[in-house]
């Protein structure tokens, strides 16, 4: 198992995208610290921990990652039951769906804190403890369809997984000759809890559609003809996590089944 001895850290852990990455850590033999602002990861790294192979362990960790204190404490944490870092995977991200005079302020800063502000915390804090263990580290950040192409009624929203993207290539520059590597990739429509919201917030201000029927008409139009899982999300960022991608760095990769094609 090629993560045998390795320690991951996933934000945004407790469901979707993020447990299906921590399911894939897991059955390559690292130990996981599934971390989320919500009491679910607890729940969720227990459930994980009964398919862990021998030799790795799987923790639970409620944080806000817009708060550098609790940030800082959840690294620390792994490092004391885990050992140090490997690979952190910045995954915590939110969405609300407004018009433009009915989106407030509050909303704008929450995205914004938590989908760029918070990625770049857990980076600086994880890059930190890599270089002064010495680890060529990977750091993995959940960028969106929507940081290659905005769309209507989510400014905030685009422009927080923009900023991912600024982020990610700004540090793969700074962090370049350390061995550590800074990716981001960009999910399309994937089955989750946040896209049953997408389909039903979207799906109102657009037409009127019921529960269901945008996704679907959405996803008739990706080439592949099918709406994404946790499980082709996890190959892409096990692979960047891997020493086969030891040479990538700076780059931002979609996986959506060709909606984007760039």
């Amino acid at each position: 198992m090629r993560f045998t001895g390795k320690v991951v850290v996933i934000t945004g852990g407790s469901r979707g995208i993020g447990l299906g990455i921590a399911s894939r850590f897991l059955r390559e033999g690292a130990s996981v610290c599934l971390a989320a602002n919500e009491d679910k990861v607890l729940e969720a790294a227990t459930a994980l921990a009964t398919q862990a192979p021998d030799g790795a362990k799987v923790i639970g960790a409620v944080v806000d990652v817009t708060d550098r204190a609790q940030v800082k404490a959840l690294y620390a944490r792994v490092a004391a039951e885990l050992g140090e870092v490997d690979v952190s995977v910045q995954n915590a991200g939110v969405i609300t769906i407004a018009r433009l005079e009915d989106l407030s302020e509050a909303e704008w800063d929450k995205v914004m804190d938590v989908n760029t502000k918070g990625v770049f915390l857990c980076c600086q804090e994880a890059a930190v403890r890599m270089r002064a263990a010495g680890k060529k580290g990977r750091l993995i950040n959940t960028a969106s369809g929507q940081a290659r192409q905005g769309f209507v009624f989510t400014p905030h929203y685009a422009a927080s997984k923009f900023g991912v993207v600024g982020i990610t290539q700004s540090l793969a520059k700074e962090l370049a000759k350390t061995g550590i590597t800074v990716n981001a990739f960009c999910p399309g429509i994937i089955t989750t809890d946040m896209w049953a919201y997408n389909d039903e917030a979207w799906g109102k201000l657009l037409g009127n559609y019921q529960p269901g029927e945008l996704m679907a008409e959405w996803v008739e139009g990706i080439p592949m003809g099918r709406a994404g899982t946790g499980e082709d999300v996890a190959g892409l960022v096990s692979f960047l996590a891997s020493d086969d991608a030891a040479y990538i760095t700076g780059q931002t990769i979609n996986v959506d089944g060709g909606m984007f094609m760039s």
